[in-house]
């Protein structure tokens, strides 16, 4: 065993100040070469008036700071929607994603997380958005942050939060109503978060529509391909309809989907899918539910999910003080203050809270705070 510092260390030791060039220029690489050709720099403001120029006559404009709840100078390179992009990719609440159920509490290696699952959909979105000329940074926002409202455990938060919310807990809208509102989003990028789930009302653009087709051939897809990996359910098992229209693998089905929303929007001048292949995606969204989340083992894993999380709110609730430990998990900045216990504010603030919170911390705070044995949490994958 050697103290000497490998070669390796020693080269990216040396490589700290990158490399300086005749004119003044510091480099990543030594040999570096590369640039524009040009020394004019495209400004937002060339860039917006190009892009009205390009997008279609539906599209959203980007313009200046945008839309936003608290006015604020614009910037001078990136367009208002490139800038809701980008602070949803730095937000905790989009971080905090990577722990969060997509279907499967604690996934194994391969299989999707919640934020695995908000990047397949700013995928499949944005091809859409290109191939009509839509306005991709805006889908992408939407897109990264549609799901950024969601609690631990999946969809059983939002059965386990509802009592405590007015009206129920809908994480889209609380996503866009409480979670990113501390990032000040354009309007339209919150519209489209808030309205992504096709049970509510249509998005207010066209790009807020696109992110809606996209999410759910986007889960559709991707969970069958988790739960076929996990032996919960085989290709043979799925429906003709299915098969015929959009074939048995992943890349056929992404492919069939967003071929389908390309031609019929382009025929119809409608955010839309064919027909065909529109029914074949409610066949797919079907045959998912009936043999992976409503199987036995999805509906055990989620009542304890509903009994862990309102366990952890009522007793948030009770005991505010304990909200003011570690702010970095809740939701939404909760006031440096401590509400009263068991009052309105100290209700939301343990939703919010509670909310934000990654599978992982949840049950860990369930062990710490409530006392309860392991054997009462949400459990890893069981096909049983």
């Amino acid at each position: 065993m050697t103290s000497e510092p490998l070669s390796r260390s020693v080269a990216w030791a040396q490589t700290m100040e990158g490399f300086q060039s005749d004119d003044q220029v510091r480099f990543a690489h030594k040999d570096s070469w590369a640039g524009p050709g040009q020394r004019h720099v495209i400004d937002r403001n060339e860039r917006e008036s190009r892009q009205d120029t390009l997008l279609a006559p539906l599209a959203t404009r980007a313009f200046g700071a945008g839309n936003r709840a608290i006015a604020q100078e614009a910037d001078p390179f990136r367009t208002c929607f490139e800038r809701d992009r980008d602070r949803i990719l730095h937000a905790s609440a989009f971080r905090r994603l990577a722990g969060k159920t997509q279907v499967f509490v604690f996934p194994q290696d391969h299989q999707r997380t919640r934020l695995t699952h908000a990047l397949e959909v700013a995928q499949v979105a944005t091809s859409v958005a290109r191939a009509l000329a839509l306005n991709v940074a805006l889908t992408e926002a939407i897109a990264l942050g549609h799901d950024c409202g969601h609690g631990p455990g999946g969809h059983a938060s939002e059965d386990a939060l509802s009592p405590f919310v007015p009206n129920g807990f809908d994480h889209a809208v609380w996503g866009a109503d409480v979670t990113l509102v501390p990032l000040n989003l354009c309007i339209e990028t919150l519209d489209g978060i808030r309205n992504h789930s096709w049970s509510r009302p249509a998005p207010m653009t066209a790009e807020g529509e696109v992110v809606s087709w996209a999410d759910r051939i986007a889960y559709v897809c991707h969970d069958f391909e988790d739960a076929t990996a996990a032996g919960i359910v085989t290709v043979d098992q799925l429906p003709d309809q299915v098969r015929t229209y959009c074939g048995t693998a992943r890349s056929q089905q992404l492919r069939a989907f967003i071929s389908s929303m390309i031609a019929a929007t382009a025929s119809t001048g409608r955010i839309g899918m064919q027909p065909a292949q529109a029914d074949a995606l409610a066949e797919f969204r079907r045959f998912n539910y009936e043999n992976i989340y409503m199987r036995d083992a999805s509906r055990n894993q989620a009542q304890s999910v509903v009994d862990l999380l309102q366990a952890l709110v009522e007793h948030y609730a009770s005991h505010p003080h304990l909200m003011l430990a570690d702010n970095i998990l809740t939701s939404d900045k909760i006031a440096s203050h401590i509400a009263p216990a068991h009052s309105t504010e100290a209700l939301h603030n343990a939703v919010a809270y509670v909310g934000g919170m990654t599978d992982r911390y949840a049950c860990r705070q369930g062990i710490a705070l409530l006392g309860w044995d392991s054997s009462r949490l949400p459990q890893g994958i069981d096909t049983n």
